[in-house]
């Protein structure tokens, strides 16, 4: 068997604590005696889902940062004018554009940006300034063109590239000093649906069209362009982040997925790739956190997707699924609530058949309690161990219809509350938040179809809280009644994406990192969980899970037994999944999130 010393020639450092720890001794690996775990420092990249645009479109314009970008025109059936603020979670509108077009480049901030360029009825030189609220006209530029990219800010920025008919791909350069241009020394390679970041001074051109500039890349000094190292993968309809000498390319074609990192000499292709593929897209922010946003996935017309890329090094102990002790009674189609330490399973589906069996977990084992009233499947359910709520639900044979029962229990028995007044199949796993005097039930199934409607329960009666902007079914939920969350399901085809409830109305969240129905779910509106499920239809069984931070979801590691309609207790880092089908599963697993410490990468525990 091969061993550390045998592969990398020396032998894996014995220490009683963690040495200092910095981007210069990435790859050190070491025992820490200690805490009993083996370390590495590694550099974690990835891109994960966030919220998404108000509105489809490619060939948008984005400046700004990670959690404060502005994106504005663009391509979507029509030219655009929108223009829209990202908060790190969500997309708010912004003032509209004064000239709607597309392929416009952009520079400064959310609260300070400049847009110029672009196609309107043909190349314009149009200038707009915006100040976060509104858009005014600047200063023209001195030679109108699309297909353009900026960098700098409102006051200092700099364009660069474009085309303009019939002169076609230029290297024409200008400078901007908030309120006029400047025309400067041009790029030694004409080029446009190129990439740029930097300040005025300082900035990076990248790739393009036509071929062979792809590649090609130059440096700007703010007197001259200088040619250097070329990126590993050509490409045009790329977006970009960072400065003059750290910065990232993402996105384009033909390498829509395709990521790579600058270092101020040379390029790195990054091991993370975007979800979706796209040309033709906005970016912002950094070489450690930077965005993506809309864009043209291939063959699509456009797309609101949005992404964050990020690349830090953290100290991480690796999230993992485990084998937990099997339920008494194998079902699925059934709800729990509790922590992974002190749950509740309750009711659900036998198949064939219902059952009434209601089982507690201590975190090693099942035990078997007082039994429901009746049958039920699919209720809804929240609140702890000794002090929980399921409600609605569908009845089964000996307990026929959709119901809107709702009961209390205390740990050992079951009394009735007040009636919902929307009887529904709320689902599996879970639609529904909160505790048992403050409950959050949204959405489900009732005859006619999914439904909307969403109720909140004060430890004795259901009113109406706001409805979900479309009606969904067999999707997750998670948090409380003032701050709850949906995720996933169908409404009506299969969605990933997500909403956030605030004790009155629902609101866009980040969307899932891919769609999922009859998953389990669990959580708090900061740290959630979204496990196994179908992804397909007709229905499928997976093993996968997503994990939410209160920001984005990310890919978990993925579960030992593939099922859905099972249930999900617990929160984002410690959640418990349970039973499930086809066929009826007594499988119980307990999940064991990720931990982020100092700077260090922890790969196993002995």
């Amino acid at each position: 068997m091969s061993n550390y010393e045998s592969i990398r020639g020396t032998r894996v450092k014995y220490l009683t604590s963690d040495p200092t720890l910095d981007s210069s001794t990435e790859g050190q690996v070491w025992y820490n005696s200690t805490t009993g775990t083996n370390k590495a420092l590694v550099q974690i990249k990835a891109w994960s889902s966030g919220g998404s645009l108000g509105t489809s479109r490619y060939d948008i314009g984005g400046t700004g940062t990670q959690t404060a970008a502005l994106g504005a025109g663009g391509y979507g059936g029509s030219l655009r004018n929108n223009t829209e603020e990202y908060s790190g979670f969500t997309w708010t509108a912004g003032g509209n554009l004064g000239t709607a077009r597309y392929g416009l480049g952009m520079a400064g901030t959310q609260t300070a940006g400049l847009g110029f360029g672009g196609f309107v009825t043909g190349p314009t030189n149009s200038t707009e300034e915006y100040d976060g609220t509104s858009w005014t006209s600047g200063g023209n530029l001195g030679t109108g063109r699309r297909n353009i990219r900026g960098c700098g800010l409102q006051t200092a920025g700099l364009a660069f590239g474009g085309n303009f008919p019939p002169g076609g791909p230029t290297g024409r350069t200008e400078e901007y000093n908030g309120t006029s241009w400047a025309e400067q020394n041009d790029m030694a390679n004409g080029r446009e649906w190129l990439s740029g970041f930097g300040i005025q001074t300082a900035a990076i051109a990248a790739g393009g069209t036509p071929t062979p500039v792809g590649t090609s890349c130059e440096s700007y000094d703010g007197t001259n362009w200088t040619s250097v190292n070329s990126m590993n993968t050509g490409r045009f309809g790329l977006a970009a982040g960072g400065i003059q000498t750290v910065g990232v390319v993402f996105a384009g074609s033909p390498s829509p997925t395709a990521t790579e990192e600058w270092d101020g000499t040379n390029w790195t292709t990054s091991p993370a790739t975007l979800a979706t593929g796209r040309t033709q897209l906005g970016g912002a922010g950094t070489q450690s956190a930077a965005l993506a946003f809309g864009g043209k996935p291939p063959p699509s017309s456009g797309t609101t997707a949005t992404e964050e890329y990020n690349s830090n090094i953290n100290a991480i102990t690796q999230a993992a699924w485990s084998s937990g002790g099997n339920m008494n009674t194998a079902r699925g189609y059934f709800s729990g609530f509790g922590i992974q330490t002190a749950a509740v399973a309750h009711g659900g589906n036998l198949s064939p058949g219902f059952t009434t069996a209601v089982e507690h977990y201590n975190g090693t084992s099942w035990s078997n309690q007082t039994s429901l009233p009746a049958t039920y499947s699919g209720q809804g359910a929240s609140g702890t161990q000794t002090s929980g709520l399921v409600f609605g639900g569908s009845g089964g044979p000996s307990n026929p219809g959709i119901k809107s029962d709702t009961f209390e229990y205390n740990g050992s028995s079951w009394t009735s509350g007040g009636a919902m007044g929307t009887g529904r199949s709320i689902d599996q796993g879970r639609s529904s938040a909160g505790t048992q005097t403050s409950a959050l039930g949204f959405g489900g199934y009732a005859p006619g179809g999914a439904r909307s409607e969403t109720e909140e329960y004060d430890g004795s009666s259901w009113t109406a809280g706001g409805a979900l902007p479309a009606a969904r079914n067999h999707h997750g939920g998670s948090g409380t009644q003032t701050s709850g969350l949906a995720f996933g399901g169908m409404s009506p085809g299969l969605v990933s994406t997500g909403l956030a409830y605030d004790g009155s109305s629902w609101t866009s969240a980040p969307s899932l990192v891919y769609a999922v129905r009859n998953a389990g779910a669990a959580g708090t509106s900061t740290s959630s969980i979204s496990m196994a499920g179908s992804t397909t239809v007709p229905l499928n069984t997976t093993t996968n899970s997503q994990g939410y931070d209160g920001t984005s979801w990310t890919s978990n590691p993925t579960l030992a037994t593939a099922r859905r309609y099972l249930s999900g207790v617990g929160t984002g880092t410690a959640g418990l999944a349970v039973g499930g089908q086809p066929p009826a599963s007594n499988a119980t697993e307990e999940f064991t999130g990720g931990t982020s410490v100092t700077t260090a990468s922890t790969l196993t525990t002995s």
